[in-house]
């Protein structure tokens, strides 16, 4: 007797003319269809959509950048000539720069009488500040006045990501006019480096800071008032990193068997209960009639 491959088949078949369709089961199995397209649609549409998820850990993620942070400023005084705005540097590695001026402009405004100052500079990874200030002017005005406004204050590479919503230009917009022309401005922030990795699997470097600031009129050892608006930064150890994933294609498949054989199982389930139901009170009615 010849071997018949046909014993291994789970999935008989039953003849047309033994089964029964019902107006019911039709129902039934519209509506089965209809979900079913309803939830791949869905997965479909998440499995080709990317997410973004978001973990910390403590360590410097650009080890790379020489110890070193990108600076990008923008701030305009408009009471405060042009000859008078510098930018001065220090920290606790023993920088001490005055007078600032690689990668910088200075451009007048208010017809002269005021500047708008914009910079790219560098400063070490350990704690600081960097001011605005008349410092390195050749002679000191009598009343300067420290009003401004920041447009933009951000550290390392921009970030441009829809997804990724933080502090990386925390002070921008920032409108100090309405200040005490001679008050001096003390800017606190902490700086939280951040880590953007794409699905290629580049990373960009930049950083997040919140900040906190107090206005105050400072006076020099002559007694004289020399106001400055500064930026006083401190690094946090804690790093944040953004990876922008996509979900894999064996799951998306998984969830689509998992979505078609559940939908299925359970519609034919409900449409059993229903016949089955159906049938037996026909069977109670012919009862009765009998």
């Amino acid at each position: 007797m010849p071997f018949d491959v046909r014993r291994f088949d789970i999935y008989r078949k039953v003849p047309k003319d033994l089964t029964q369709p019902t107006y019911t089961g039709a129902f039934i199995s519209v509506l089965c269809c209809v979900f079913i397209l309803f939830l791949f649609l869905s997965e479909l549409t998440g499995f080709i959509a990317t997410e973004i998820v978001n973990e910390l850990y403590v360590d410097d993620p650009d080890k790379d950048s020489g110890g070193k942070i990108e600076v990008s400023l923008n701030i305009s005084l408009p009471n405060l000539h042009c000859d008078l705005v510098g930018l001065d540097i220090q920290d606790e590695m023993g920088r001490h720069e005055v007078g600032h001026i690689d990668n910088s402009m200075k451009i007048p405004l208010n017809q002269g009488d005021g500047c708008r100052f914009e910079g790219e500079f560098t400063i070490n990874k350990v704690p600081g500040n960097f001011h605005v200030s008349t410092h390195s002017a050749t002679a000191q005005p009598q009343s300067p006045d420290m009003s401004h406004v920041i447009h933009k204050l951000a550290f390392g590479e921009r970030l441009q990501v829809q997804k990724v919503q933080g502090a990386f230009n925390a002070l921008g917009g920032a409108d100090r006019l309405s200040s005490n022309p001679l008050a001096s401005h003390d800017y606190i922030l902490k700086i939280v480096p951040t880590v953007y990795e794409d699905l290629s699997g580049r990373q960009r470097f930049s950083y997040q800071y919140t900040v906190a600031n107090k206005e105050y009129v400072a006076y020099s050892h002559t007694g004289r008032i020399i106001p400055a608006i500064w930026f006083r930064y401190d690094l946090s150890p804690i790093t944040v990193k953004y990876t922008e994933r996509r979900q894999p294609f064996y799951r998306f498949i998984t969830t689509i068997c998992a979505i078609v054989g559940g939908t299925f199982t359970v519609a034919g389930i409900i449409d059993s209960c229903i016949f089955t139901a159906s049938e037996a009170w026909k069977k109670i009615q012919i009862g009765k009639m009998s």
